[in-house]
């Protein structure tokens, strides 16, 4: 669909650093457990995995904000770990542990046994789910869709679990960089897969989590995430750029502040940061090359909603005037989030930028 379809097509003029009338905004995480209709219908799934894997009810929990909050976009509700789900490792979500897989990646074998999963026969039901809310919004706001950056994936997978210094899966980087290698082009060639099934499917704009970029060295970085990141966008298919129908393509490397130039070198349309990088200085070092998106530190959504107003007033005026933002918190929203301070969030977003802007633009709104 092209963007002239849409009812309001902000985020993607924003991404594609044209006139907005006020910046879009959207959140990480926005359909989630600081809902609780969202807990609700959690209950009553049983499971995380059944929420995910069950077309009907992810299209309900990706529609949910939307029906609380002016927001500027949808994003499918799923998670990162849907690929090495099918890959057969055998994935489970465990209360206050997060994702634990019970076959890991642990030697040569196990990556010799890997291989992309079919996107429209194993993860059928993320591409289904996308026709569903691709019908149910009707042309209101742009969907996302997203994957996990390969070395994200490639850490859940060698790890077993989620864990905060990621030992084993960094050593493999400096004992065997080969294996590396043969298990991150595995998992970028799956991405690739799973992404463009996800434009066909009705995804009118993508993001690419790399979570766990910001653990690496910044050699390690280049080689071994921002690589097969690079592989992920050169394997899209999509329109030219500036088509009416293009698909353009969020990156967002937690931790990933110091990489900002390469990050934008890839051919990314937009660059997402975390709270720690200021907008004005990363505006000033690759704005004119690509859209920013963020960066409000999800803490700050504990506090009142009046302070929360401030402190997304003070975002605004970090980046300053003009196109190329789309606003978002620095990653996603917490579970202990009153929905209170998002819908004040939200509409200071909407109220405080269209100062930045100059005015009313046709097709937005």
């Amino acid at each position: 669909m092209a963007s002239s379809e849409l009812k309001n097509d902000r985020l993607l003029r924003a991404l594609a650093r044209k006139p907005v009338d006020m910046t879009p905004v959207w959140l990480m995480r926005q359909a989630g457990r600081y809902l609780p209709e969202y807990r609700s219908l959690r209950e009553q799934a049983g499971s995380f995995l059944t929420l995910c894997s069950t077309p009907d009810l992810a299209c309900e929990v990706t529609l949910q904000p939307l029906e609380r909050f002016d927001l500027d976009a949808a994003i499918i509700f799923s998670d990162i770990l849907t690929i090495p789900h099918a890959m057969g490792l055998g994935l489970d979500f465990v209360e206050g542990e997060g994702p634990v897989f019970a076959r890991p990646v642990r030697s040569a074998e196990d990556i010799a046994r890997l291989s992309p999963p079919d996107p429209e026969e194993e993860l059928g039901y993320v591409m289904d789910a996308l026709r569903l809310v691709r019908r149910e919004l009707d042309s209101k706001v742009p969907l996302i869709g997203f994957a996990g950056s390969p070395w994200t994936l490639a850490v859940y997978m060698i790890e077993g679990r989620g864990k905060s210094e990621f030992r084993r899966a960094r050593t493999l980087l400096y004992d065997n960089p080969k294996q590396a290698h043969q298990l991150l082009d595995v998992v970028a060639k799956s991405t690739v897969l799973y992404l463009n099934a996800q434009i066909r499917a009705g995804a009118q704009a993508l993001m690419l989590f790399d979570t766990w970029g910001g653990v690496l060295s910044g050699a390690h970085y280049r080689e071994f995430s921002l690589r097969y990141m690079e592989q992920v966008l050169a394997g899209l298919e999509r329109p030219a750029q500036g088509a009416a129908d293009y698909v353009p393509i969020i990156l967002f490397t937690k931790g990933g502040g110091g990489w900002l130039e390469a990050i934008a070198d890839t051919g990314c349309d937009g660059v997402g940061l975390d709270w720690s990088v200021s907008l004005g200085d990363a505006r000033a070092r690759v704005g004119a090359q690509v859209a920013l998106q963020g960066n409000l530190d999800p803490v700050a959504m504990t506090a009142s909603p009046k302070q929360v107003k401030e402190e997304v007033a003070k975002v605004l005026a970090d980046y300053g005037a003009g196109p190329g933002h789309v606003f978002n918190l620095g990653h996603g929203i917490t579970p202990d989030i009153d929905p209170d301070s998002v819908a004040a969030c939200v509409d200071a977003v909407h109220a405080c930028s269209v100062q930045y802007h100059g005015g009313k633009v046709a097709g937005v709104g």
